[in-house]
């Protein structure tokens, strides 16, 4: 009895892996963004270079996966200076920690519509953290030249703090300079593999 359970769910397996397709993450058509409080305001980047791979089963979406990878070293401001610091010890410390990833382990279909709280893990900063991500499904379409795409977007607020960034400055008026609180958008277009 316990062989054919166990030869069942190796089908099952098998079987899911089959209907799955490859989508590989177009950064041209794509971004990953962040704003944080600065002072009485808030100040916004990006990451440049970042890549990501989502296996899709169009039969039940709850059975696909993703892994996506930010590079620290790539964040950009539009200020050098500002860059520089937050490459260094002060925040990401690129050179110790030069990438930022996640890796799906749970998909489940949310009560909105197109929209899948994508369960895995977080990596930054040397510090993994368990988080769920509300990832809104755009659909899928094919581009003037037939190659197939799927979107993909999301955005959630993480507190940098649990990550071990934790650099700030006190205010003389007080407060403080940086916020904790981190926005997070992520718009993501990828290309079918052939």
């Amino acid at each position: 009895m316990k062989f054919r359970t166990l030869a069942v769910a190796a089908f099952l397996v098998t079987a899911s892996s089959l209907f799955a397709e490859t989508f590989a993450v177009d950064k041209v058509h794509s971004e990953a963004t962040f704003q944080v409080r600065h002072m009485m305001s808030k100040v916004s980047g990006k990451f440049d270079d970042f890549t990501g791979k989502i296996n899709v089963d169009r039969a039940n979406l709850s059975a696909s996966s993703v892994e996506f990878t930010m590079k620290t070293a790539s964040i950009n401001t539009s200020n050098a200076d500002r860059d520089k610091d937050l490459r260094s010890a002060n925040f990401f410390d690129a050179d110790k920690n030069p990438e930022i990833t996640f890796k799906s382990t749970k998909i489940v279909a949310s009560k909105k519509k197109d929209v899948y709280d994508v369960t895995g893990d977080l990596t930054m900063h040397g510090v993994t953290k368990h988080v769920t991500l509300p990832v809104e499904f755009g659909g899928f379409g094919k581009d003037p030249w037939g190659n197939e795409r799927a979107g993909f977007s999301l955005t959630t607020t993480i507190n940098r703090k649990d990550y071990g960034v934790n650099w700030n400055k006190a205010l003389d008026n007080g407060g403080v300079l940086l916020g904790d609180d981190v926005t997070i958008n992520i718009n993501l277009e990828a290309v079918k593999a052939k």
